[in-house]
C-alpha cells in the first residue's frame, strides 16, 4: 500500500524496481528494514543510510491495514465477503493518503478498484441493495449483484459531476476534481448505492467541518484552499465499511 501511494501519484511503476527505495537517498531498502512496523522501531524512524527521518505515514498505513484486515476477519471470517473488505479497505487507506499528500486520485485505484468491486461483486454478491428493485427478478443473484454494483458509483457519480459542471459554468473555476467523481465509482462497486449516499453524507460533513477549522485556524481563503474532499469520502468509506448499517 505504501508502495502505491508514493509510486502511483509520480507516475512510478509499482513493479519496477521491485524493492523499495528512500525517498531521500533512492537506496534501496534490504528486506530486513522492509519489516512492517518492526523496522520503523529498530530503526528508530530513520533510513539506515542517510539517517533522514521516514515518514510517519509508512507505519501509520502499516498499522491501518493491518488493524482493517483484522477486523474484516473477525466481523466475516475466512470468507470472500471479508477478502472483498480487506482489497475495499487497502485501496481506501491508499487513496486517503494520496490525495491528503498530493490531491491525486490516481485511477489505478479508483478505476482500476471499482472493475475489481464489479468482479468480487459478481463472485460474492452484495447484501440487499435498494438498487435490486429496478431489476427483473428472473435475473440470478451474482447478475443482480453485478448492476446493484455498477449502479450504485455511476448514479452518484454522475450527480457529483453535474453539480461539479453547474458550479464551473456558474463560478468559472472548477470545483470538484474528476478524480472524485471516479472514486465514487469504485465506492458503489464496494459499497452499493445505499452505503454510498452515506459515504458520501459522512464525507461532506467531515470535509464542512476540519475544512472550516482549518480556514479559520489559517485565516486562508475558502475559494483558494484546496479540501482533500477523497481523503474525507476515503475515511467515510472505511467507517461504513464495517458498520452493520443495512436497508437505510
Amino acid at each position: 500500500v505504501n508502495v502505491c501511494i508514493y509510486r502511483l501519484p509520480r507516475d512510478l511503476s509499482v513493479a519496477s524496481p521491485r524493492r523499495s527505495f528512500c525517498p531521500s537517498c533512492k537506496e534501496k531498502i534490504s528486506w530486513y528494514d522492509n519489516l512492517p512496523l518492526i523496522s520503523f522501531l529498530i530503526l528508530g524512524g530513520k533510513c539506515r543510510k542517510c539517517q533522514e527521518p521516514i515518514p510517519i505515514r509508512y507505519p501509520m498505513v502499516e498499522a491501518l491495514t493491518a488493524i482493517s484486515f483484522v477486523l474484516a476477519v473477525w466481523q466475516w471470517g475466512f470468507s470472500g465477503e471479508a477478502l472483498r473488505i480487506c482489497i475495499f479497505s487497502a485501496l481506501l487507506i491508499a487513496l486517503f493518503f494520496t490525495d491528503l499528500e498530493t490531491r491525486i486520485l490516481p485511477d489505478e485505484m479508483t478505476l482500476g478498484g471499482a472493475f475489481a468491486g464489479w468482479m468480487l461483486a459478481l463472485i460474492f454478491p452484495l447484501a440487499f441493495d435498494i438498487v435490486i428493485i429496478l431489476l427483473p427478478e428472473s435475473l440470478p443473484v451474482n447478475i443482480q449483484s453485478l448492476f446493484s454494483s455498477i449502479l450504485g458509483g455511476v448514479i452518484p457519480a454522475l450527480g457529483l459531476w453535474l453539480i461539479g459542471e453547474l458550479y464551473l459554468r456558474i463560478r468559472k473555476r472548477e470545483g470538484l476534481g474528476f478524480g472524485d467523481v471516479k472514486m465514487l465509482l469504485l465506492l458503489g462497486a464496494f459499497l452499493g448505492l445505499e452505503k454510498t449516499v452515506l459515504t458520501i453524507i459522512v464525507g461532506s460533513v467531515a470535509g464542512t467541518v476540519v475544512g472550516v477549522t482549518l480556514l479559520l485556524w489559517k485565516g486562508k481563503e475558502a475559494a483558494r484552499y484546496e479540501l482533500p474532499f477523497g481523503s474525507f469520502l476515503a475515511a467515510a468509506g472505511l467507517l461504513i465499511a464495517y458498520l452493520p448499517v443495512n436497508n437505510l
